[in-house]
């Protein structure tokens, strides 16, 4: 049985407070709250700027009562989306990701390409580059373009021992559909919401992200998970619908589906 690990993308959201946190919680009490329901968390403000190590000590001090939880971090913008960087962005990310490592607290490190990251060679060779500029850590990538999916790409992935990035996402032409794609001894899920009228003409970065799923939905997932599990040793599944609790109160219900349908342990 796979080793499952189940949580959402971020959890330091202030509109959680009334949705998922209790309005009176500190907001450094968010964690170790959050903590008591789910045994991982996906760090997305790495993506945004670089973390210093601290954080990651701090982090771990959050989550003491439990032993198994992890957490995943999104790789820094400029390995995704600039894809221009140097020797030393490449060692500070790895210096400020050295406690998680140390304490067998890092889970996996998500590489999320964008939409306008098409398969060409050119672009298949800066992704080899990147993932042995990675070597020895988990790793999982997230292609936004179906372009990326094909034979080829699949290979290289296995090759280099790195997972593919399994999404649920809006059935948009260009985007990729649901998979089951395992290649490596770990799995790496991600469920974005289906909001189509305001996936790609947003105002404001959240609405993207405004939608929560149906029981209905997360059920069209079992049997696709089911496979997955079947061939890991670890999963890891994240909710990225994040606006207003979206994504901790989809997770519960996953976990729940995921439960009777007897192919989870009990979280935490």
């Amino acid at each position: 049985m796979s080793k499952i690990y189940i949580g959402t993308s971020g959890y330091y959201y202030k509109d959680w407070k009334g949705n998922f946190y209790p309005d009176k919680l500190k907001n450094n009490e968010f964690l170790n709250y959050y903590s008591n329901y789910f045994n991982t968390v996906e760090l997305n403000f790495t993506f945004y700027s670089f973390p210093k190590s601290y954080i990651f000590r701090n982090l771990l001090t959050k989550v003491l009562q439990y032993n198994d939880f992890i957490f995943s971090v999104k790789a820094h913008s400029c390995f995704t989306h600039e894809r221009i960087y140097s020797v030393n962005d490449l060692k500070n990310f790895l210096f400020s990701i050295e406690p998680l490592k140390t304490k067998n607290k890092l889970g996996c490190i998500l590489f999320q390409f964008p939409y306008s990251f098409y398969f060409n060679l050119k672009n298949l060779d800066y992704l080899k580059k990147l993932l042995e500029d990675f070597f020895g850590l988990n790793k999982a990538v997230e292609f936004r373009h179906i372009s990326w999916l094909n034979l080829n790409v699949i290979k290289t992935l296995r090759y280099y021992k790195v997972g593919f990035c399994n999404v649920d996402e809006p059935r948009l032409k260009g985007l990729l559909p649901p998979t089951d794609i395992v290649t490596d001894d770990f799995s790496y899920i991600r469920f974005h919401g289906r909001n189509s009228e305001n996936w790609w003409n947003s105002k404001k970065s959240f609405q993207r992200y405004d939608y929560m799923y149906s029981q209905k939905e997360l059920e069209e997932w079992l049997p696709l998970t089911t496979k997955i599990l079947s061939k890991s040793s670890q999963t890891f599944i994240y909710f990225n619908n994040h606006y207003k609790a979206k994504a901790a109160k989809s997770a519960l219900m996953f976990i729940n589906l995921l439960k009777n349908n007897n192919n989870i342990p009990s979280q935490n």
